[in-house]
């Protein structure tokens, strides 16, 4: 398997200074979130959109990333975001370090499950959730994560979004999590957030160097 991804350069036609990564949701697809890049306002930025592996059963444009009511397909999604994103550098010209990985809903869950044990600048989960951890994690330093949820999901429930906080603060990530009064979905304000984080972890990246 490989991936397919929509790759949206800089406006600036300079090098990029980070990469996004992007991963849709169950049923949805790369085209789905590439509309929202040029709302975060990010132009110095490198944003990558993969199309999940599998077809969805009920939607003929629609990819997932695993079948969750089977729970089939999520060790080789696992696997191929884990190869690809390593190997980004080599394509981007830019560290992981520099690199942040989001999803939105399944695509939240993966970015959380995947995210965790790479050394990325930042991970940001929409409307996600959080896979159940079975193996120990314990890299030197997790990236920081910010965790978005809406009170009125219907989809995912707030109380995967306060689970994951929950959790993963308990394992010692420094997570920002914030509640909007909103259903499954992205709002303005939230692309705000984000472009907000992205640019505090992105600063104290900058710092380091």
């Amino acid at each position: 398997m490989s991936l397919q991804v929509i790759s949206i350069p800089p406006t600036t036609g300079q090098a990029p200074t980070g990469v996004i990564v992007a991963l849709h949701g169950w049923g949805a697809n790369a085209e789905d979130l590439a509309d929202l890049a040029p709302f975060l306002n990010l132009p110095d930025y490198q944003f990558l959109f993969p199309n999940a592996p599998f077809p969805h059963p009920y939607s003929s444009v629609g990819r997932a990333w695993y079948d969750f009511q089977r729970n089939e397909g999520i060790q080789e999604s696992r696997q191929l975001l884990t190869d690809w994103l390593s190997a980004l550098e080599s394509e981007t010209g830019v560290p992981l370090s520099r690199t942040i990985l989001s999803g939105f809903s399944q695509g939240g869950a993966m970015t959380l499950d995947v995210g965790l044990k790479l050394p990325l600048a930042g991970l940001v989960s929409l409307s996600g959730y959080l896979h159940p951890i079975t193996q120990g994690i314990k890299p030197d330093a997790f990236p920081p994560t910010l965790i978005v949820h809406g009170t009125k999901d219907s989809i995912v429930p707030i109380t995967a979004g306060q689970n994951a906080r929950d959790t993963l603060t308990n394992l010692g990530v420094a997570v920002q999590y914030q509640e909007f009064n909103m259903a499954h979905e992205v709002i303005p304000a939230v692309l705000n957030l984000m472009r907000s984080f992205v640019l505090q972890v992105m600063s104290v990246e900058s710092s380091k160097a």
